[in-house]
């Protein structure tokens, strides 16, 4: 019979559809992969980019030349532009304000193919080259929550067509918005009311017992653990979190880096290894801005826990979800989360 969970952080109720049981090898087939014949992100096509914001040069290289390892540069055809000033107003019972925000594109890698000839991503990096990856991250998270009209900074990766992903070349992807999103804002509500009723992180004992119970585990190590959700919205969905206590990624020194880096590439691998190579999509769910706000949200240092969530594109919303919010899952998180977890990288 199947099953109605409910996420005790934010209070969403998905269906766990045991009657509609799917095995890894139903879902969709491999990576599709936008067909593109000029990659402006290759190296030595610098200047078919907007000029780059920030990069990461081992060889100590001018910018905008080859030489680089991470390159960020902004959004040709952005969300939200970064000049302007915000002018918010009301329209009878509605509410407005100009799109200002920033939009970033981090250019992962130099390299579009692996050695084998495939596209690259995240399973195929090395440890350094996800620490660097996590480190620009940071760096341009930070330096971003500076501008007082900025709210939230998602990070957040669309890899494959199904996910979203218009250019092959790897890479993520940086939105400041003027506003805290919705969908993290009923993470935050649901963080302080938790912890105003039993004075401990939400997330934190989460992570407690799912360690304890052992039946969600995907992969871990000293610092980091990648869990399915009790909640899971959609199969394979994992989600990965430090152990030590944070609300803010921005503040995760260099081990703590390298540590997350290698989870990243082992869960990323196991979920190409085990789906078939399937699109994706990666956020990364930080605390909000919080300087330019004295006072703001007192208890979030407490009660709120930074973390990444990874959605396998493996099945397609209909109009049930779209119209009552609930997602429906074909796939336990406990029986892929076993699968997953038996898978040797």
């Amino acid at each position: 019979m199947s099953e109605l969970r409910k996420d005790p952080v934010i209070g969403r109720w998905v269906v766990i559809a045991t009657e509609r049981k799917m095995r890894p090898s139903d879902f969709s087939g491999p990576i599709e992969i936008p067909k593109q014949t000029f990659c402006p992100f290759c190296p030595g096509n610098e200047d078919k980019t907007p000029v780059e914001i920030y990069a990461v040069r081992p060889d100590r290289s001018a910018p905008n030349t080859p030489g680089w390892a991470v390159r960020v540069v902004p959004n040709k055809f952005p969300a939200l532009r970064i000049e302007g000033d915000l002018n918010k107003k009301g329209i009878g019972l509605y509410d407005m304000m100009n799109g200002i925000g920033a939009h970033e594109v981090i250019i992962e890698t130099p390299e579009h193919f692996t050695s084998s000839g495939e596209f690259a991503d995240i399973k195929d990096y090395d440890t350094l080259k996800m620490s660097q990856i996590l480190e620009t991250y940071q760096v341009r998270s930070t330096d971003l929550k500076k501008d007082p009209r900025f709210r939230y900074i998602l990070v957040f990766k669309n890899s494959g067509k199904e996910a979203g992903a218009s250019l092959s070349h790897p890479h993520s992807q940086l939105i400041a918005t003027p506003v805290v999103p919705k969908r993290v804002k009923e993470e935050l509500i649901g963080s302080r009311q938790y912890y105003e009723y039993k004075e401990r992180c939400a997330w934190c004992d989460i992570i407690n017992q799912e360690i304890d119970s052992n039946k969600r585990i995907v992969a871990q190590n000293s610092s980091f653990v990648a869990v399915a959700p009790f909640a899971s919205r959609f199969p394979f969905e994992i989600t990965v979190f430090p152990f030590r206590h944070s609300p803010d990624f921005e503040t995760i020194p260099p081990g703590e880096r390298e540590l997350l880096g290698n989870l990243l590439i082992e869960v990323c691998g196991k979920i190409a290894r085990g789906l078939n190579n399937p699109s994706y999509n990666l956020m990364l769910h930080t605390a909000p801005s919080r300087f330019s706000r004295p006072g703001y949200w007192q208890t979030i240092e407490k009660d709120y826990h930074w973390h990444i969530e990874i959605m396998p594109r493996l099945v397609k919303q209909g109009g049930f979800e779209w119209g009552t919010g609930f997602y429906i899952n074909p796939t336990p998180p406990e029986e892929a989360a076993e699968f997953l977890r038996s898978l040797k990288m």
